[in-house]
């Protein structure tokens, strides 16, 4: 009787822990700016692809360039857009293209604006008829309200090759544009868990500087996989690069998969 109660007991225990784990939140408290990963600035007078940027494997290129308004509204399209793109207008928001979706209209006020589009290169094609035409970024003709945009700037972003303890993080102040976030969280048990991303839009994350992986709001899953053995009784730390930034600033411990609703 005394083995079965103590197994109680520690199945009580087990059961507590994982309830714990589940619901704790971990509150970003700090940012870095997107600048301190900035590569060499390439010009031209159109778009490059990253190959021609000299990028053939995945990564992020940001692509500037001045656009000029004479109406109250905009609409931007691309020739060519691969894998993914988030659409700023002087440091806003103003949606996404992809490889499928090449349009975005949007407001904004007469006279001249600084477009940034931030684009990811998810990763090569491997298969099917594309195979052969493996290009990435944004390249070929970009218009805006009908009209080609020249003078480009590229700037390659070394967002995973960083070492995220060189990065130097400050109080969050309110921001629309991609940024670091950090925060911390602590545990007092070890075990394989997972992070809660739901409300987040895309990028990349870190655990005690161990990169964990991807996420995106169009996924299925919303959730990454943290093994325990990257994880430290007492204090964890997460850093998470957000590329479409919403003003998220809380993510999750979960005990399962978390998959959207």
């Amino acid at each position: 009787m005394k083995v079965l109660n103590n197994r109680i007991l520690l199945l009580l225990f087990s059961l507590f822990l994982v309830s714990s784990l589940s619901s704790q939140e971990i509150q970003m408290t700090e940012m870095a700016s997107l600048e301190q990963v900035y590569g060499e600035k390439q010009e031209s007078p159109t778009a490059l692809s990253m190959n021609d940027l000299g990028m053939d494997s995945g990564g992020y290129v940001l692509y500037e360039a001045e656009i000029a308004s004479t109406t109250e509204s905009g609409t931007l399209s691309v020739e060519n857009i691969r894998d993914y793109a988030a659409v700023y207008i002087d440091g806003h928001l103003k949606g996404g293209l992809t490889d499928e979706k090449k349009e975005l209209s949007f407001q904004l006020s007469s006279g001249k604006h600084l477009l940034q589009i931030y684009v990811e290169n998810i990763g090569r094609i491997t298969y099917g008829p594309e195979i052969l035409d493996n290009s990435k970024g944004l390249f070929g003709t970009v218009n805006f309200n009908k009209e080609e945009i020249e003078g480009w700037n590229m700037i390659p972003l070394q967002i995973k090759d960083c070492e995220m303890a060189m990065l130097h993080f400050t109080a969050i102040a309110p921001t629309e544009k991609p940024c670091f976030y950090k925060g911390k969280f602590l545990l007092d048990t070890l075990c394989e868990t997972h992070l809660n991303i739901s409300g987040w839009g895309m990028g990349e994350v870190w655990i005690n500087g161990s990169y964990m992986g991807t996420y995106w709001e169009e996924y299925p899953q919303q959730s990454i996989q943290i093994p325990a053995d990257v994880l430290a009784i007492g204090e964890n730390e997460v850093i998470v690069f957000e590329l479409k930034n919403n003003g998220k600033q809380i993510m999750s411990l979960s005990d399962k998969v978390v998959f959207k609703q």
